[in-house]
């Protein structure tokens, strides 16, 4: 009998492997268990120690994918489609603004600082999907990470709530312009978790417990809940779905 979710002839990509306790990291483990090939991203060699322990006790490999570089993008994709052939779903789980910025006030953005956070937290999801659609002749899905914050004022989320609302609208225009070769897009919304990521966000303690206090399930989720969605959004059983940003979060997204 076939499980549920079964990826197995399915391969892809996961960027943003930081370490065993980022979401990349957890996407990457349940993706492998579920039976898909994959081929995983770090930032540099400076970041490889602390994201190689997910990837090599799974014999998954890993390539330095550097957005502000030229080249790394591309050279990173066809690394993946000379090795599988062809591919089955990207999961883009990058994010960056400049800390100064991040813990300051829109108003006060620099230009420079707000293009720097728009390139790589958004438009290199499009880099992305016009890198991998060729190479999805089956078709496949594009899965990004967002936040609440793109759609309400999350208290020290500063830059960033603007760059994830362009990323969600992103997200559906991608869909409507890939549907037709059968490729599925989303953003996963997942509650706040103590990723290294989150650590740059200003009182992020009383972020997470707030969320534990408003929401109906009163408790943070984990990184392997939030995996079990995005692999859902890859597999065969989501199939009629594209365009959605699609919540993990205990519920807190629609307590007023």
């Amino acid at each position: 009998m076939t499980q549920f979710c079964d990826l197995t002839g399915k391969s892809g990509l996961v960027l943003g492997v930081a370490n065993d306790h980022s979401i990349a990291a957890a996407v990457t483990k349940t993706l492998h268990r579920l039976g898909a090939k994959v081929q995983a991203s770090c930032l540099n060699d400076k970041a490889r120690p602390f994201a190689s322990p997910v990837t090599e006790p799974l014999g998954i490999p890993l390539v330095n994918c550097d957005l502000t570089k030229p080249g790394e993008l591309e050279s990173f994709v066809q690394q993946a489609v000379d090795r599988f052939g062809q591919l089955d779903f990207v999961i883009h789980s990058l994010a960056w603004a400049p800390l100064a910025e991040l813990q300051g006030r829109v108003t006060d953005t620099s230009r420079e600082g707000f293009a720097s956070a728009m390139s790589i937290s958004c438009h290199s999801f499009a880099e992305v999907a016009k890198l991998v659609a060729p190479h999805m002749p089956a078709g496949g899905s594009l899965v990004t990470m967002t936040y609440h914050g793109a759609d309400e004022v999350v208290p020290n989320y500063g830059l960033m709530g603007p760059v994830k609302a362009a990323l969600e609208s992103m997200v559906r225009y991608v869909a409507n312009e890939l549907g037709g070769q059968n490729i599925r897009v989303h953003a996963v919304s997942p509650g706040p978790v103590p990723t290294r990521a989150a650590s740059g966000i200003a009182s992020f303690d009383k972020l997470m417990q707030d969320a534990v206090d408003r929401s109906p399930l009163k408790r943070l989720v984990t990184i392997e809940e939030i995996a079990n969605l995005t692999a859902f959004l890859c597999a065969n059983e989501s199939a009629g779905m594209t365009g959605q940003t699609i919540y993990v979060d205990a519920g807190y997204n629609f307590i007023a």
